[in-house]
C-alpha cells in the first residue's frame, strides 16, 4: 500500500525528471527553505543573482522568457551568463532579479553559470637561469 508521501515523491521525481529533459537551462534553489525555479544569471562567493521565473508576470512574458532560455542554452557556451549573451533581451526581466547571500543558497537541480569559472587567470612562470661561461 501506498501512502500520499510515496505519490508525492514519485509526482516530485516525474516533474523533476520533465523539467530536466525539456528545460535543461531552468535550476531550482532553495533560499531559507524557500523553492524557487527560474535562472542562475551567477554565483560567486557572496553572492547568487537568480531570474524568478514565477516572478514573472504574464503568461506571455514567461513564454518569452522560456524561449530566451532555451536560445541561451543552444546558442552559447553555457558559461556565459544568460543576461550578458541576451543582453537587450532579456532586459525586460531585471524586475524578476533576486539576490540572495550565496551561504544559503542550496541548488538543487539545474545549471549555475558563474563568471569567476570564465576568468580565471593562467599564469605560466618563467625561470631563467643565467650560467657564466668560463673563457
Amino acid at each position: 500500500m501506498h501512502t500520499l508521501a510515496d505519490l508525492y515523491a514519485y509526482l516530485s521525481m516525474r516533474i523533476t525528471e520533465n523539467l530536466q529533459e525539456n528545460f535543461p537551462f531552468i535550476s531550482v534553489i532553495t533560499h531559507v527553505n524557500q523553492e524557487y525555479v527560474g535562472v542562475i544569471i551567477n554565483q560567486d562567493q557572496q553572492i547568487t543573482s537568480f531570474y524568478d521565473y514565477t516572478s514573472i508576470k504574464s503568461d506571455w512574458e514567461k513564454s518569452k522568457f522560456l524561449e530566451l532560455g532555451e536560445a541561451w542554452w543552444w546558442e552559447s557556451n553555457r558559461q556565459i551568463p544568460i543576461n550578458i549573451f541576451l543582453h537587450r533581451e532579456i532586459g525586460v526581466f531585471k524586475y524578476a532579479i533576486k539576490n540572495f547571500s550565496t551561504k544559503d543558497v542550496k541548488v538543487l537541480l539545474g545549471p549555475c553559470t558563474s563568471l569567476n569559472d570564465i576568468i580565471v587567470k593562467r599564469i605560466k612562470r618563467k625561470s631563467i637561469t643565467l650560467i657564466r661561461k668560463a673563457t
